[in-house]
């Protein structure tokens, strides 16, 4: 498989990727036409409501591998809040849907259910990032090693839509990134809601509101009546950083 670069040797794509995109953009084209499309590979398209955000292939680095850890991810906005989410993950079957009439796993009702303290729990990280490091390579570094040393167990898995898709079916306990756009949170975030966990956004270092939380860059999400002080203190510190380093 062909694998080109965008940003940097971190950030690859394949013509699948694009491939996948257009063919979404036709079928939301033909089921509702008019409304806005934002995809990762061609940005937004249209003006109209409801808002699509679509990413195509998250975990795009995993699939042109063949690590089976990636899936589709889309998701419907009206006036900043999310009304409906999909994620597929195609290798596995797994179809998750986020809708009024809750959250699902192929049809059938999730629970974001699981493990409350460290020593048991699992966190689903891609940290620390080239801009988490250019930020502060000491913290980023150290932070790493106190939640190695601190949780069950740490795991980098590349796809931050499907790592949401995780907790809210109580599979891992918590997952948290930085840098993050719009089209990779939007279905997770609102499908972790519904199965009953918490999504909380960053920005700057400060915590955002609910409504529009999609948008803003970091996110730390994990099941009900968790509380992971170092996980918090990590997205407080680490998200002011970046921020920081961003504004130079």
């Amino acid at each position: 498989m062909n694998i080109d670069l965008k940003a940097d040797i971190h950030d690859v794509v394949t013509k699948y990727d694009s491939a996948a995109e257009v063919r979404i953009r036709d079928i939301i084209d033909q089921d509702f036409p008019g409304s806005t499309v934002v995809g990762e590979e061609d940005g937004p398209q249209g003006d109209g409501s409801p808002t699509w955000y679509v990413d195509p292939i998250d975990g795009t680095s995993n699939f042109a591998r063949g690590i089976a850890f990636w899936c589709v991810s889309i998701a419907a906005v009206v006036d900043d809040a999310v009304i409906a989410g999909v994620i597929y993950e195609p290798v596995g079957g797994n179809l998750f849907t986020a809708d009024d009439t809750g959250a699902r796993l192929n049809g059938e009702p999730i629970h974001a259910r699981g493990f409350t303290s460290p020593g048991q729990a699992t966190v689903l990280a891609h940290y620390p990032m080239p801009a988490d490091l250019a930020a502060d390579a000491d913290f980023s570094l150290g932070r790493y090693g106190a939640l190695v040393q601190s949780f069950s167990a740490v795991r980098n898995t590349s796809s931050g839509a499907l790592c949401l898709a995780h907790v809210a079916a109580g599979w891992a306990d918590a997952t948290f990134n930085f840098g993050t756009n719009p089209w990779d949170v939007a279905a997770g975030s609102h499908l972790l809601k519904l199965a009953g966990g918490r999504y909380r956004a960053y920005a700057g270092g400060d915590e955002q509101p609910e409504l529009g939380d999609f948008l803003a860059p970091d996110y730390y999400a994990h099941v009900a009546d968790a509380d992971f002080p170092l996980i918090t203190h990590t997205m407080q510190e680490g998200s002011r950083l970046r921020s920081d380093r961003s504004a130079l």
